[in-house]
């Protein structure tokens, strides 16, 4: 080596794309690690001014962006004057992102004094001559990851449409099969957990009252419970792993998510773009939706309910997150606005809503006593109760007999529809002997076309019957629907001696309180059922 010779420093980069992960053998790749280090290697040794510094090595990272661990420690040592060339296989295992290429080939590079080989495109920044081929290069590998973005993007929306599961985890109290990997099973100890959280729920807990439960019962939360069962997901947390605990959020969550219906609810999030991965919302419309994918965990009319009272209830109690038993159910008739539920020293109350933070609006300015509405509507419910297994009403107003005489209505009405089906049938086969008769010259054309005529108006008039008659049907199937869950409410009751959040929702719809009589110390109080 001649003394006037410079010694450069050179730092070498190799990348093993995402794209190669799925190759059988990545040794006999060119695109390998170990084939990228020897090419390298074999040139730093036909130069004797190149000495090499520092190797840098991404595995299985996509050429987008920079947000690669040793990508950037690269940059750094560039920014830093412990690099004066970088050398790479090819210009797309430096990057794929042109905006990087433009940044850092033609700019940076250049203000740090760095120099840029790539030796498959012949790529060198000390060569002014062929920065028009980097560029066009940097383009084409853009062009790339974009067609290989959408591609992607489209095989996921395929599989989501066919109903597969295309998340790397399940949610909690579902594991992904291990016999099909794009379907879920029921995890038995985890789906134990939902079933409860959905039931204390509904017996009256908030989100935080079951969160404190289940942390009481050191039970662990779905983010601990998958890294116990040797699960790799990322959790971004100031705490360590085993200090996650249950919280309001994700019991929330929970008890939102379709998925425990049996239903898969895909593609309600995407990127920016190929390049920014920033995570965004997608609009409900293009979330895609197939029902009964998997096995159901919780029941429709359990999750049903708990969709009702989670849009009913109001705020828990802040110190044991227990809602109280009329949430969101009792109004002031007056004025309409919900009864807020105060405490004094004494006693439990509730008051209208209309009369506070200076307002005066409302002429319900009497609180009503908390107990004493508790006792008046435990004392309704029983008579309900007391009614429906009174044998007496039994045979006149029992539900069972309410559904019998829909069911015999539905049976009237489906017999109607069928003898008009038959009337249409008989006439579209008129309607065909007509024509034949038409063709075969046994009636003009003026005939038929007054014939035909006639016809249009009876197939308009039975389309019409019909039409109101699948109205009434659908009508008398919903009173019969009713009537058989009305049953279903009273059946499990006989005698209430105290009432809890679940009862009180299965009867109860709204609570009205009127304003206080003051010379006969009563009011109006107006209880609207689910069943009437």
């Amino acid at each position: 080596m001649n003394e006037s010779t410079k010694i450069l420093k050179v730092g070498i980069y190799e990348r093993l794309s995402d794209e190669d992960r799925f190759k059988l053998n990545k040794d006999d790749d060119s695109e390998s690690i170990k084939n990228q280090r020897n090419l390298l290697m074999a040139e730093i040794d036909k130069r004797p001014e190149f000495v090499l510094v520092d190797e840098y090595c991404d595995e299985d990272l996509s050429g987008a962006g920079t947000y690669r661990p040793e990508f950037e420690r690269l940059i750094r040592d560039c920014e830093n004057g412990k690099i004066d060339v970088v050398l790479c296989k090819s210009q797309s295992r430096f990057s794929r992102d042109m905006e990087v290429i433009e940044k850092f080939l033609h700019n940076k590079f250049i203000e740090w004094g760095v120099r840029f080989i790539s030796l498959a495109d012949n790529a060198d920044t000390a060569n002014a001559g062929n920065k028009k081929a980097r560029q066009i290069n940097g383009l084409v590998n853009e062009w790339y990851l974009e067609d290989v973005s959408n591609n992607i993007r489209s095989a996921f929306k395929a599989k989501m449409k066919q109903g597969e599961f295309i998340s790397p985890f399940a949610s909690f109290g579902y594991e992904i099969s291990k016999e099909d990997n794009n379907k879920l099973i029921v995890d038995p100890e985890a789906s134990v957990i939902v079933k409860d959280i959905f039931d204390l729920y509904l017996t009256g807990l908030g989100f935080t009252g079951i969160a404190k439960y289940l942390n009481s019962k050191n039970i662990p939360c779905p983010s601990l419970y998958k890294y116990l069962k040797g699960s790799k997901l990322n959790i971004i947390s100031n705490r360590p792993r085993e200090e996650i605990k249950w919280n309001t959020n994700a019991i929330k969550t929970i008890l939102k998510n379709e998925l425990y219906l049996g239903h898969l609810i895909q593609g309600k999030r995407t990127t920016v773009s190929y390049k920014n991965h920033k995570i965004k919302m997608k609009n409900q419309k293009e979330w895609i939706k197939i029902e009964n994918t998997h096995e159901a965990i919780i029941d429709e009319e359990t999750f049903n309910k708990v969709q009702i009272a989670m849009k009913e209830r109001t705020k828990p109690v802040k110190i044991n997150g227990i809602v109280h038993l009329f949430s969101g159910k009792v109004f002031c008739l007056e004025c309409k606005h919900y009864m807020r539920k105060k405490n004094s020293k004494k006693h439990e109350y509730l008051v209208c809503s209309n009369n506070r933070d200076g307002y005066d609006d409302c002429i319900n300015k009497s609180s009503m006593r908390y107990d004493i509405l508790e006792n008046l509507v435990l004392e309704a419910i029983n008579e309900k109760i007391k009614k429906y297994y009174n044998q007496s009403e039994l045979n006149n107003l029992d539900s069972k007999n309410k559904a019998n005489r829909f069911l015999e209505k539905i049976k009237s009405l489906e017999k109607q529809k069928e003898n008009i089906e038959k009337e249409i049938s008989k006439t579209r086969n008129y309607l065909k002997n007509l024509y034949e008769d038409k063709v075969n010259g046994i009636i003009t054309n003026e005939q038929f076309k007054d014939l035909i005529t006639d016809y249009n108006k009876n197939e308009d008039k039975y389309s019409n019957q019909i039409k109101s008659i699948n109205s009434e049907i659908a009508y008398y199937k919903m009173k019969e629907e009713t009537s058989k869950n009305n049953d279903k409410i009273f059946s499990k009751y006989q005698t209430l001696t105290e009432l809890n959040k679940f009862i009180v929702d299965e009867f109860v719809d709204k609570i009205y309180i009127g304003n206080l009589n003051k010379e006969t110390n009563t009011r109006d109080i107006q209880i609207k059922w689910n069943f009437e």
